[in-house]
């Protein structure tokens, strides 16, 4: 018998891959820097800067276990997608140029599309 993810398409393991390290950077970085603690007072929401950390370090730990189990990666890139969907309101909100908005939203679609590969496989 052999591993799902030997069977995975090069495009899908691309974009996990992609999202784990993007995710784990993100999310070191919202936990360790200063520059994140003054943009999350910016964003209004001082309070979710560790939570949001965590959460991005554990959606991108959870893709690689995703792996092995398909339930822990339908939950971590869904969960991804819907926190970068929450992050192109936020900066709506706060009104900032649409160029800043993007990252998130790329970050939001290319969950979605794991989320909705992984769902089909």
């Amino acid at each position: 018998m052999t591993s799902p993810e030997l069977h995975m398409p090069l495009v899908t393991v691309i974009t996990q891959g992609i999202s784990i390290v993007l995710f784990l950077g993100y999310g070191t970085t919202c936990l360790l820097s200063k520059t994140m603690a003054a943009e999350f007072v910016r964003y209004q929401l001082p309070q979710l800067r560790v939570q949001t950390g965590m959460l991005q370090i554990a959606g991108s730990l959870g893709m690689i276990a995703g792996h092995l189990y398909r339930p822990l990666l339908l939950l971590s890139a869904g969960g991804l997608a819907i926190m970068m969907f929450i992050a192109v309101i936020t900066r709506f909100r706060i009104r900032d140029p649409l160029y800043m908005a993007l990252p998130a939203f790329c970050l939001c679609v290319l969950n979605l599309f794991i989320f909705v590969k992984a769902l089909r496989s």
